[in-house]
């Protein structure tokens, strides 16, 4: 199960996402679902099917957990390959 506490080690494919800061203005408010994830960048798609591609290092992302939780993660922390952070380890960000 996805926890605010251990987010960092699961996938971030499917979840719900929001955009809450970024150094690119255009960026700001973009809110969907996570359909990919790479190293650098997450790609959303919103309510009318229109991907965005945002680089993870210039964001803070709102994470919605299936439970209905809210998690804000700053994209430089989760800026690495996804298969990649399960071996990582993490300080309490939150």
């Amino acid at each position: 199960m996805i926890t605010p506490q251990n987010i960092f080690k699961h996938e971030l494919v499917g979840l719900p996402v929001e955009v809450v800061r970024s150094s690119h203005s255009g960026y700001k408010g973009i809110k969907g679902k996570v359909v990919d994830e790479t190293k650098n960048t997450i790609k959303i798609e919103d309510d009318e099917g229109n991907e965005k591609i945002i680089p993870k290092k210039v964001a803070t992302f709102h994470f919605q957990l299936p439970d209905g939780k809210k998690v804000e993660i700053n994209g430089k922390i989760i800026a690495i390959r996804p298969e990649n952070r399960i071996k990582k380890r993490y300080r309490k960000y939150w």
